[in-house]
């Protein structure tokens, strides 16, 4: 077989709850681009009730599209590319029925508790629910809850090595008694992986062998002081295809189809970030925010105390009740109304938003038509981000001295008595994706709910995903990775054409954010000054005063030479005052000069919030002038 074959076309699809979308990357005189993407309805549910169905229609768009036959006269499809027909290979991702729902379970729950569910995240789960000795619940109703979440598999940890083993097994027995009935498939055994104490292995596997598929793996909290997550994760992984994806309807003939391993749509897109962040070496924030739930991604470089050196440190959480559509109650409820109506840049009666969250709720899958819908629907986003980031800087953490057993797969650092990982400070790259960021009217309503929600700091370059395809890429940067042979010979062109669509086809720049930290006593204070050589030879020079929005339209690809002042009350990330010599790159919006201060404070008094709002939204120009009415 040879060596360092080269991909001329590749064919991938994404099986998601509601739809499968499928993509075309084929290599062309530029690189590999994207040529033409196809949708359709999942068909994972009655009355179809298999996944291929949907993938195949998808397909076969793809290929009206692009005026080539990928699929044979039996409905195949057509692997390797011969002539002009098929593609070299074909991969997919999938979060269709619900993705991979998993429960956890450990002795003590912000201990191996947060460490089982770490290693879950870590994996591309959703969390639905975490079982623990202390966890205030009676036997009983530990008992309903497993029967009533019904979950796909459950990890089960707890106890040091060499600790006791009671309170291990008397977990096992609760789960023993449910006896709980996997979701996709009655008849089946449940997957539970055992990843505790080794000493309770033999008792734990008297109680549960009979009645599940019982897989054993080395403790996740080997000592107190360390977690292992690795060989957790990659049990997850291996029984989610064997137990999850084949009992699926229709997933068995996907997994022939497909030249590695199907992977769970949030494992794929953490994938892709990890990829972008280990070539380019930057530190990058991703998220995904959908109907129901937000996921939030982030690779960073900590300094390991005993090298010296830095290391890589990929982090993911998922907000399973924080999104747009179906869990928007959740979001108005947990944010609160005053943090909602803060970014409401007019007067709105109270009565009156809870009637149009009320009236999401009844019909989940509209869209807004008119104007003040569409600022409500960005606010309650704005807030949805903001709750899920804060979810996710509060697992991402690390213990400082302590030893860390973990690849930058396995997500996180410690328990949360640690000092948080995320500064975003050290922020490059800042990506957003999901239907209110990447559908969104105007390009500069995408760049300011993510700055408003996340706040960066320093010098970030702001992008969304165009057409959410980054499941897509990060399956194929694994493309070569595991034991497949026929894959292995595309590993280093399948890595590439992940990495050059992602940047030319997939990722939309909007531009970088320049945001002094720091604030002042009242607004017309000195915050920053700035000289731009720009790109037709001119030098602007400006100041903007403290509580300012300032945007410079520069263009994607576009570089202009900057000497950033700060005032002496502020920092850009040499220190308060000092200044900043770098390059700046422009998007579809442009250099925006966020001189708001951090942290970001909104005006309370209804009044000068709007006022604040409207000469804030204008500077952008997110919203026709009607808004001012």
């Amino acid at each position: 077989m040879a060596e360092g074959k080269e991909l001329k076309s590749i064919l991938a699809t994404d099986c998601g709850s509601t739809t499968t979308k499928a993509i075309l990357i084929e290599k062309t005189e530029e690189g590999y681009r994207l040529k033409v993407r196809g949708e359709a309805p999942t068909t994972v549910e009655a009355p179809f009730e298999d996944v291929t169905k949907g993938a195949l229609n998808a397909i076969m768009e793809v290929e009206e599209l692009a005026g080539r036959k990928l699929l044979n006269d039996e409905g195949q499809i057509i692997t390797p590319q011969t002539g002009d027909e098929g593609a070299d290979i074909y991969i997919s991702t999938s979060s269709a029925g619900g993705g991979l729902q998993m429960m956890v379970a450990g002795v003590v729950k912000n201990m191996t508790g947060e460490s089982a569910q770490r290693a879950a995240l870590g994996a591309g789960a959703i969390v639905m629910d975490i079982l623990a000795t202390n966890d205030g619940r009676l036997p009983h109703e530990r008992i309903e809850r497993i029967r009533q979440l019904r979950p796909d598999m459950i990890l089960l940890s707890g106890g040091t090595d060499g600790g006791t083993i009671s309170k291990v097994v008397e977990l096992a027995e609760l789960i023993s008694a449910a006896s709980p009935k996997a979701r996709l498939g009655a008849q089946y055994s449940l997957p539970i992986i055992y990843a505790g104490n080794k000493d309770a292995q033999g008792a734990v596997e008297a109680i549960l062998a009979e009645m599940a598929a019982l897989s054993i793996v080395p403790n996740l909290r080997p000592v107190l002081e360390r977690e292992n997550l690795k060989p957790a994760r990659d049990e997850i992984h291996e029984l989610f295809m064997e137990h999850v994806m084949a009992h699926a309807p229709g997933y068995k003939k996907l997994m022939v189809w497909t030249a590695v391993p199907i992977m769970p749509t949030p494992g794929a897109v953490g994938l892709i970030m990890r990829t972008i962040a280990t070539l380019q070496d930057i530190s990058v924030v991703g998220v995904d925010i959908g109907g129901a739930t937000t996921d939030v991604f982030s690779v960073w470089w900590p300094v390991d105390e005993e090298t010296k050196e830095k290391k890589e440190v990929f982090n993911r959480t998922v907000s399973a009740n924080l999104g747009m559509s179906y869990s928007i109650s959740n979001v108005f409820a947990e944010a609160g109304m005053e943090n909602v109506m803060r970014w409401m840049p007019f007067k709105m009666d109270e009565r009156d938003l809870r009637n149009r969250i009320r009236n999401k709720m009844i019909r989940p899958t509209t869209i807004p038509q008119s104007l003040k819908e569409l600022v409500m629907e960005q606010a309650i986003a704005r807030e949805a981000l903001r709750l899920a980031f804060k979810q996710h800087k509060e697992l991402a953490v690390g213990l400082k001295g302590v030893q860390q057993a973990r690849t930058i797969s396995d997500t996180f650092e410690q328990t949360t008595s640690g000092e948080t990982l995320v500064n975003m400070m050290d922020l490059d790259l800042l990506v957003g994706s999901g239907g209110v960021l990447s559908h969104a009217p105007r390009r500069c309503q995408s760049a300011m709910m993510m700055i408003d929600a996340f706040v960066p700091e320093g010098i970030t370059k702001i992008a969304v995903d165009s057409i959410f395809m980054m499941p897509q890429l990060g399956v194929l940067s694994s493309v070569g990775d595991g034991e497949e042979e026929s894959s292995k010979e595309y590993s280093k062109s399948a890595k590439v054409a992940a990495v050059e669509v992602f940047n030319k086809d997939c990722m939309v720049k909007l531009g970088t954010c320049i945001a002094p930290s720091g604030q002042t006593k009242k607004d017309g204070d000195k915050c920053l000054k700035f000289t731009l050589k720009m790109p037709d030879g001119s030098t602007r020079t400006e100041e903007i005063a403290y509580g300012n929005v300032l945007v410079i339209p520069l263009g994607i690809g576009e570089f202009v030479e900057a000497t950033l002042e700060p005032a002496r009350n502020f920092d850009l990330g040499e220190g308060n005052g000092k200044p900043v010599i770098c390059k700046l790159e422009g998007g579809i919006v442009g250099l925006m000069f966020d001189c708001r201060g951090r942290p970001l404070v909104i005006p309370t008094d209804e009044v000068k919030r709007v006022a604040s709002l409207q000469k804030w939204l204008k500077a952008i120009d997110m919203y026709p002038p009607i808004l001012e009415e």
